[in-house]
């Protein structure tokens, strides 16, 4: 979409000699990566963390042989690659825009929050079918060991929440990462109780019956990443945002603008919006002031700072 927008801004300032003011790009235009230093660095403290627990807990579980334990310590392992994931894209996200990248290196973050999305799914669905072979063939489990690693557990992900939670929550990225910590906190309170249930009626199906709960948990946290992440990737307009609505605010409060036409409206990030459009302007009025009203008008209103402004006359 924006190498479109690119060539029609071209077309039009080479073969009809008017203004467009816009302000991303390279070559004199600043692309400043929104990445938050205090998100890197908790997202790298939670990987540290959860990668050193997921192994006690594969330990406990085999130990156990909890299939609790064992999947919210399969769950676990995602997180840790999840967290380790969005910590690098943090990093990648912090470089500069370049010739070969104009808009940087932002909606790294974004695939990998589709990523996370993904492994969330493919977590869900292993720990419903490993239950359902639970369910058939019961096994032993040692509910005192399962009982004190989930507790373990529990008191872990509590940890690695509090630690999230000061990171920006609009980011996606973030977002994503708490999503994982929920899940576990939600498969480590669910082998709690199943090693409860175990220890006072002998029931063993428990654990498994817990389990499938909380995949289908996992799978409604899932959907909803995949689905904002997709909608940026796929350069849907933000939901925040509406076309209409910008249009009609332009056009009435920027004078000598007649109309609004073209608009296209997208995001790198949750957090960075981009638009592109053509006014067409009364042919008395300045050039310059026009374009500069509509951009600040745009900042001002509906926090789009990245914007391309054709200016035509009206015919």
């Amino acid at each position: 979409m924006s190498g479109t927008s690119h060539t029609h801004h071209d077309h039009d300032s080479h073969d009809h000699g008017h203004a467009h003011g816009h302000n991303h790009g390279i070559g004199g235009h600043c692309h400043t990566p929104k990445v938050s230093e205090s998100n890197r660095w908790r997202v790298g403290l939670a990987a540290i963390i959860t990668g050193a627990f997921m192994v006690v807990e594969v330990v406990g579980g085999l130990l156990s042989g909890s299939l609790a334990l064992l999947a919210d310590a399969g769950h676990m392992f995602t997180d840790f690659a999840a967290l380790s994931m969005a910590w690098a894209a943090f990093r990648l996200a912090m470089r500069p825009a370049d010739a070969r990248y104009s808009y940087g290196y932002d909606r790294i973050s974004i695939l990998v929050a589709f990523v996370n999305g993904l492994t969330l799914f493919a977590v869900a669905i292993w720990i419903v079918w490993e239950a359902f072979h639970r369910l058939q063939t019961p096994g032993e489990i040692l509910a005192g060991p399962m009982l004190w690693v989930a507790i373990a557990g529990l008191i872990v992900n509590l940890v690695v929440f509090w630690v999230l939670l000061g990171a920006d929550q609009e980011n996606l990225n973030i977002r994503g990462a708490i999503l994982h910590v929920l899940g576990d906190l939600l498969g480590s309170v669910a082998a709690i109780a199943a090693a409860l249930i175990i220890l006072a009626t002998g029931w063993v199906i428990a654990d498994p019956i817990l389990s499938v709960l909380v995949a289908l948990l996992i799978l409604r946290s899932a959907w909803g990443l995949m689905k904002d992440s997709g909608h940026i990737l796929l350069q849907g307009v933000p939901t925040a945002l509406d076309v209409g609505e910008i249009e009609a605010e332009l056009v009435n409060h920027i004078e000598g603008l007649i109309r609004v036409e073209n608009i296209r409206l997208w995001s790198l990030t949750q957090e960075r919006p981009i638009i592109t459009l053509t006014a067409y302007i009364n042919g008395t009025v300045v050039i310059g002031p026009v374009s500069d009203a509509i951009k600040s008008r745009l900042s001002d209103k509906f926090h789009i700072e990245d914007a391309t402004v054709v200016l035509m006359p009206d015919a």
